[in-house]
């Protein structure tokens, strides 16, 4: 673009405004006016101080004063005009809203919608979960009535708060909220600065609005109308609440051990908080770029007193690629961690020690697992793939492994469904998703509010670039809470744990004690970007399912989608169920194999002894992972042990001894295998079926059983999970002869 050119687009949206686009050359300069700006008006500002090639880039965007905002509180979404040119949109907004609630307040500046709740005895298969009647619904009904492929930067820009995740997946809530907090605040900017530090370019993009006629009210246009919004109310720093007392966390620590013990969760991230003054957030964010550069650098003015200032280092959802042609969704989950060295020789002996733990690497692996689980409801069969594993991102505080995740999303999701079956992120949850949440919400001490949701913009072109929010101040009435969590494990040490989420909240709380000081401390770091490996061609499927149609029952997993997706890989039609269903349904569908998924708990937890009945009678096929094996044992008069030390997220090597199902899978005697199990069996214990695999090298020498089977009854089960990475040389092939076998 030409130094001083303002070159103009005009284009149309679906609900039929009239969008006039200038974009002019401007200097880089007027986004640090903009940050101060931001402090006393509405706004927001992104930047991302980290470039890894493939996966981030650095750039930096702001705009002040937006002309709408749309805010949400438990089911009730509002939107607001904050000015005239607000005003002029109004009623296209309040037209799109209308079509999924009823309307429950309305005047020249704000219009309030009640999205229903889903109809109790409507059903929906755990694929259509992302389109049950939420909040969500709206939003997309808003962005479809400004949809414009044209512009890749017009959109919703702001933050999604953690209590988000009850409207996709019901939790009870234990911790009071206070019913005047937001869930979700999102700002229609109506001109955007965007900086490209790659190309060294600097665009103002600005907006005018042309409403067509309707009914009674006039054609309408923002043209001449001043951009400006009411300031917010000024900060100003009061009493900071003490922190949270030692040993706390560590007393959560131990409670988690014991559910781990049980079963009823593989890993658990719960949090506590933290407080530090805070008198300019705009200072905060400035200091907080310099000295900690992150992916997701966020500074939000969210009006209402309420402040987001962040460096976090994970991407939660990208978007990218023209809708309805197989766009690509990326994200990257983060876990393993250690400090940073001295110096260089420090940095790499202390990444040495992080690659050689094997706790580390159970967590990031359960992590990738469920990402892929969570992208495996959405994505194209068999587009699911590691691009990236346990590559080193280096911070001013800590080093981390990450691993990077892409899929090809399906032609009828687009990316709110994206965005909606990661929520929220297994690294700040747990696994298995759905019991890790209840944990958080029964032992943490106060709602999460922002923490572990996301900040970031849905674009009216169809993309979308959020990050997680993390390494986060929430800042109100001049008080910072800085909320922390750790990734726990079976094996996680409730001391060593504590420690590790001070160690995270350090670079925050210091950057705010600077920042009251008013002292700027010049902290260079030089990051190193380790080289992203070419992608491995996932392998080619056959067609062994080609024709069939397949019912899997989720028992609250966060696996169960991978699964699916397997299956979809080889020609089959899946249909998923959560468990406790009408047998009636396995009528009406007609299965040709029914696949019982793996779960947290035990299988008197979900009833499945009635579902195996319900099966039985109707002589139906079924294959059975993990927590599936164990009802079949159980169901079939066996016993079922508990392990001394539970197993989540590590390697153990199955010997095959014969049958159908396994025989021929590995050149090798044994093949790798992923466990996720505190329950299991013997042998002796099993009645019914044939054994046939064991685990190499088990427990005191006792051989755990991993393979049942019954031909003449068609069922077949596995303990441990043919979907996971660590599975990876067997589990299609598994997936593939399951269906087979289910034909005979």
């Amino acid at each position: 673009m030409n130094a001083s050119a303002t070159q103009t687009t005009t284009y149309s949206t679906p609900g039929g405004v009239t969008v006039h686009r200038s974009a002019t050359p401007c200097d880089p300069e007027v986004l640090t006016d903009l940050v101060r700006s931001v402090e006393y008006r509405r706004g927001g500002v992104l930047s991302s101080g980290m470039e890894y090639p493939g996966r981030y880039d650095r750039w930096h965007l702001g705009y002040v004063d937006p002309c709408l905002e749309i805010t949400t509180r438990g089911r009730r979404v509002t939107a607001t005009a904050l000015n005239d040119r607000g005003r002029v949109l109004l009623p296209v907004l309040a037209r799109a809203l209308g079509t999924v609630g009823a309307t429950d307040g309305r005047d020249r500046d704000q219009v309030c919608v009640v999205v229903p709740e889903p109809d109790p005895d409507a059903f929906f298969t755990e694929e259509e979960r992302s389109r049950r009647p939420s909040v969500f619904t709206a939003l997309r009904a808003v962005i479809a009535s400004l949809r414009s492929p044209e512009d890749a930067n017009l959109g919703l820009y702001g933050a999604f708060g953690y209590d988000l995740s009850f409207q996709f997946e019901p939790i009870e809530q234990h911790i009071e909220r206070d019913p005047d907090d937001r869930d979700l605040v999102l700002h229609l900017p109506d001109a955007v600065i965007v900086r490209d530090r790659k190309r060294e370019t600097c665009v103002r993009y600005t907006y005018e609005f042309t409403v067509p006629a309707e009914g009674d009210r006039p054609e309408a246009t923002t043209e001449g109308l001043p951009r400006e919004t009411e300031p917010t109310p000024p900060v100003v720093a009061s009493e900071v609440p003490e922190g949270p007392e030692p040993g706390s966390y560590a007393k959560v620590v131990a409670r988690a051990k014991e559910k781990f013990r049980r079963g009823d969760l593989f890993e658990v991230v719960p949090g506590h908080r933290t407080y530090a003054r805070c008198s300019s957030p705009a200072r905060f964010y400035e200091l907080l770029r310099e000295r900690n550069p992150a992916p997701y650098e966020f500074f939000f003015n969210l009006g209402e007193g309420e402040y987001l200032v962040g460096a976090s280092p994970e991407m939660f959802v990208r978007v990218t690629g023209e809708p309805g042609t197989g766009q690509r969704v990326e994200t990257c989950p983060i876990s393993g961690t250690i400090r940073r060295g001295e110096d260089a020789l420090g940095d790499a002996e202390n990444i040495q020690e992080l690659l050689s733990s094997v706790k580390e690497k159970s967590e990031l692996t359960m992590c990738t697992d469920v990402d892929r689980n969570d992208k495996s409801r959405v994505c194209e069969p068999g587009s699911v793939r590691v691009i990236g594993r346990r590559q080193i991102e280096m911070y001013s505080r800590l080093i981390h492994t990450v691993d990077h995740i892409e899929g090809t999303l399906r032609r009828d999701f687009d990316a709110l469904d994206a965005f909606l079956t990661h929520m929220w992120a297994v690294t700040v949850t747990g696994a298995p998703k759905t019991w890790a949440m209840r944990f958080i919400e029964q032992n943490e001490s106060s709602p999460r509010r922002w923490y572990g949701g996301a900040v970031g913009v849905v674009n009216f072109d169809g993309s979308m670039n959020t990050g997680l929010t993390l390494r986060t101040a929430h800042i109100r009435d001049g008080v910072a809470a800085v909320r922390v969590g750790a990734t726990l494990l079976y094996d996680s040490d409730p001391e060593a744990e504590e420690r590790e989420t001070f160690l995270k909240a350090r670079a925050l709380l210091e950057t705010l004690a600077l920042g009251e000081e008013a002292a700027r401390r010049e902290v260079l770091t030089a990051e190193g970007a380790p080289a992203v490996p070419e992608p491995v061609a996932a392998p080619a499927a056959d067609l062994s399912g080609e024709g069939m149609r397949v019912l899997l029952v989720d028992h609250e997993d966060s696996f169960v989608n991978t699964l699916a997706d397997y299956v979809r890989r080889h020609g089959a039609e899946v249909t998923t169920v959560r468990y406790g269903f009408d047998p009636s349904l396995l009528d009406r569908l007609a299965p040709d194999l029914v696949v019982i998924s793996p779960g947290p708990g035990l299988p008197e937890d979900f009833g499945m002894s009635a579902l195996l009945d319900a099966l039985a009678a109707r002589n139906l096929p079924v294959f059975g992972v993990c927590l599936g094996l164990q009802g079949m044992v159980e169901h079939a008069g066996g016993e079922l042990r508990t392990l001394a030390d539970p197993v989540h997220g590590k390697p153990g090597r199955v010997r095959v001894s014969g049958g159908r199902l396994l025989s021929g899978l590995s050149e090798e005697e044994a093949f790798p295998a992923a466990r996720y199990h505190s329950t299991y069996t013997l042998p002796d214990l099993v009645k019914g079926f044939e054994v046939t695999a064991v685990l190499e090298d088990g427990a005191d020498g006792e051989e755990v059983v991993m393979a049942i089977e019954d031909p003449a009854t068609r069922r077949y089960a596995v303990q441990f999970h043919p979907e996971s990475i660590l599975t990876a040389s067997v589990g299609e092939g598994i997936v593939a002869r399951a269906l087979r076998l289910a034909r005979d």
